[in-house]
């Protein structure tokens, strides 16, 4: 069971990294990563100020909204590969999709989400790892334009460092998102989590999707 408390703790050192690495904390969103936990951590995210909830898994992201009501939730992201027949589970809850990679995809929200304007970040692969989800970054423009097309807002882009956690290679992946981003006139730019944060931070982010510094490791 999460103690709320040290939840408060561990947010408050996230906020001090951010702040330490040169951001501001007023500008760039914490996203509390929520997979394998119970909905009791969507409370506590409301109750301390998380703005966001970051979620891998359709089927448990269903279970969790079907048991907190959405006064006690905060915003909800989905930030996992998600394949498009499980659109259907999600779409009355999901606020921003950030892990948009295929036209395909797009539509199939778009199509779920009827009167509700879809909000998306396009997930970018920048470190060019086979197993790693996203479009190419010469992809990007053309899946940006098409969302548009299809009635999207897109917010921005979103990436994820590489599987190793060489800082190298972590800052040359975030430095490429940023720079994209800024060719293509987006905002938003959702990249660092647990262990890369500051890089992230010095690189120009503006979202970061945080797990275990703020929730604990996983069983």
């Amino acid at each position: 069971m999460l103690d709320e408390h040290l939840v408060a703790a561990r947010l408050a050192e996230v906020r001090f990294r951010i702040e330490r690495a040169g951001g501001d904390t007023r500008a760039i969103q914490i996203v509390g990563v929520n997979k394998t936990l119970g909905p009791e951590s969507w409370r506590i995210a409301q109750r301390l100020g998380i703005e966001a909830v970051g979620e891998n898994y359709a089927q448990e992201l269903a279970t969790k909204a079907a048991e907190v009501p959405a006064a006690d939730r905060p915003a909800v992201h989905f930030i996992g590969h998600l394949q498009t027949n499980k659109v259907r589970l999600v779409a009355g809850v999901v606020d921003v999709w950030q892990s948009v990679d295929r036209i395909g995809l797009v539509r199939e929200i778009c199509k779920r989400q009827g009167d509700r304007t879809p909000a998306v970040l396009i997930q970018v692969n920048t470190t060019g790892e086979p197993g790693k989800f996203g479009c190419t970054p010469a992809e990007a423009a053309g899946l940006v334009l098409a969302a548009r097309e299809e009635g999207c807002t897109v917010l921005g882009l979103m990436t994820m460092g590489p599987t190793d956690p060489d800082p190298v290679r972590t800052r040359s992946a975030f430095v490429l998102l940023r720079t994209l981003a800024d060719d293509l006139g987006v905002a938003q730019r959702s990249m660092g989590m647990s262990d890369d944060l500051e890089i992230a931070v010095e690189e120009g982010t503006t979202m970061v999707r945080i797990g275990s510094a703020l929730f604990g490791q996983r069983s």
